[in-house]
């Protein structure tokens, strides 16, 4: 039996999706931890796109138990969206294959308007880049205690109270503070007995069902949304999602012991990206810019906005290691950089004369650093079609080289396209 983490060690966006379906085939439970449906994970296979906001991207594989753990927060409407979605492509997901935890929180419609009213009443210069998704309100309302949770719907009574309660408050902010209509009860009330009858089934003790799975030595695989560096605690606070992104978050958010857990992976994009507001060292403002978000096809899964792009991070990418206490990485996208002359790493950063070798807490000396590069030769190459390491180019093997040189940590796994065939397992985590 192995259990094994898989996180983003960047600001979102690393091709985390596509690692999870490859490292699928070897597990038996593959369960999401935190997060939203404000991520999206891409999945490419044989030609056909999958996108999936909440559903773990082991769906798609037979005879594989999904589940949706405690730290998880579902808007109905979207996961019965992907359901159908799912249906109506031939992949019927029943509650043997799917699992909620009954401790999971419910995105309701008032965290929805209030992070979009909240949003928009900031000024230029003070907007975090949320996604309006109602991902930070629920939060708010999970850790004040006054929560949703899924389990919730099973009892009628408690539910109406806790959705009066709530609206009582929530109505009170979006028409005094932010002068919005108010929403109303009956609607929502009825809305949401719909989704109960369809979303209850599959609602159980997932922790239970994760140690029952442990014990019978079943190999688990974690699935992290967004990354490190936009950890609530860890990353370049305040442009962070609301949830802990990092590796201990799979224990927490799904109710599985620490000392279970046997390797942790990072996933490492070949270069950075980030969408929204926020810090961002290594950003390009010229033509290798444009070229890698438009043969990265970097364009958000979840808002469809353009990404921005940049070198790759050493410096994000060793705090990535400490942080989750990476075992392994998976680099995606190495094939978006062929046909670069000259590749640029960043190695540390400086600011005033000081220099800075882990990203500042500061967001002022954040906003403000700028990086320090090595310089290694590109390749020409396109890489789309090599199966064995050691056919790849000279120069993209030395980049790698490097990169396992600057993080501490060796690489598991290279992407080199995005379909699922088009990926290199030098060593597989769940190999003790």
């Amino acid at each position: 039996m192995s259990s094994v983490v898989v996180v983003g060690t960047q600001w979102g966006d690393e091709g985390k999706g596509k690692i999870v379906d490859l490292l699928t085939r070897y597990a038996d439970y593959i369960v999401r931890f935190q997060g939203g449906n404000n991520a999206g994970h891409t999945l490419v296979v044989e030609g056909r796109q999958y996108i999936f906001h909440i559903i773990p991207s082991g769906i798609l594989y037979e005879g594989k138990t999904c589940m949706i753990g405690n730290g998880v927060i579902i808007d109905p409407s979207v996961l019965l969206k992907e359901l159908d979605t799912l249906q109506e492509k031939g992949l019927s997901v029943t509650p043997d294959r799917l699992m909620i935890s009954e401790k999971a929180h419910l995105i309701m419609p008032y965290h929805t308007c209030i992070d979009k009213a909240r949003e928009a009443s900031l000024g230029d210069g003070r907007k975090i880049g949320t996604t309006g998704r109602g991902i930070g309100p629920c939060y708010m309302d999970k850790v004040g205690r006054v929560g949703i949770k899924i389990g919730d719907l099973r009892e009628r009574g408690l539910f109406q109270d806790k959705l009066q309660a709530a609206l009582e408050e929530k109505n009170f902010l979006l028409t005094k503070k932010y002068t919005c209509e108010p929403l109303s009860f009956a609607p929502i009330l009825e809305e949401f007995q719909e989704f109960a009858e369809r979303l209850l089934p599959f609602v159980d003790n997932v922790s239970v069902a994760l140690d029952a799975a442990r014990k019978k030595g079943n190999n688990i695989l974690f699935e992290g949304a967004q990354g490190t560096q936009l950890d609530i605690d860890h990353g370049t606070y305040p442009f962070v999602t609301s949830s802990n992104t990092i590796a201990g978050n799979a224990c927490t958010g799904a109710g599985f012991g620490p000392a279970h857990i046997d390797s942790v992976i990072g996933i490492l994009k070949a270069y950075t990206t980030r969408v929204g507001e926020g810090p961002f060292p290594t950003e390009l403002f010229d033509t290798v810019g444009d070229e890698l978000q438009k043969k990265g096809g970097e364009f958000g899964a979840t808002t469809g906005r353009k990404r921005r792009c940049g070198w790759l991070d050493g410096v994000v990418a060793s705090d990535a290691v400490r942080l989750n206490g990476l075992t392994g990485l998976a680099i995606t996208k190495l094939d978006v950089l062929s046909g670069q002359s000259r590749l640029n790493v960043a190695t540390g950063y400086e600011l005033a004369g000081k220099h800075f070798s882990t990203m500042p807490a500061s967001i002022n000396q954040a906003a403000a650093i700028r990086p320090v590069y090595e310089t290694m030769a590109g390749w020409q190459e396109e890489i789309g079609g090599i199966r064995d390491f050691h056919d790849l180019p000279v120069q993209a093997r030395e980049y790698i080289k490097r990169i396992e040189d600057l993080t501490g940590v060796r690489a598991d796994i290279i992407s080199v396209g995005p379909d699922r065939e088009e990926t290199l397992l030098l060593h597989n985590p769940f190999d003790k």
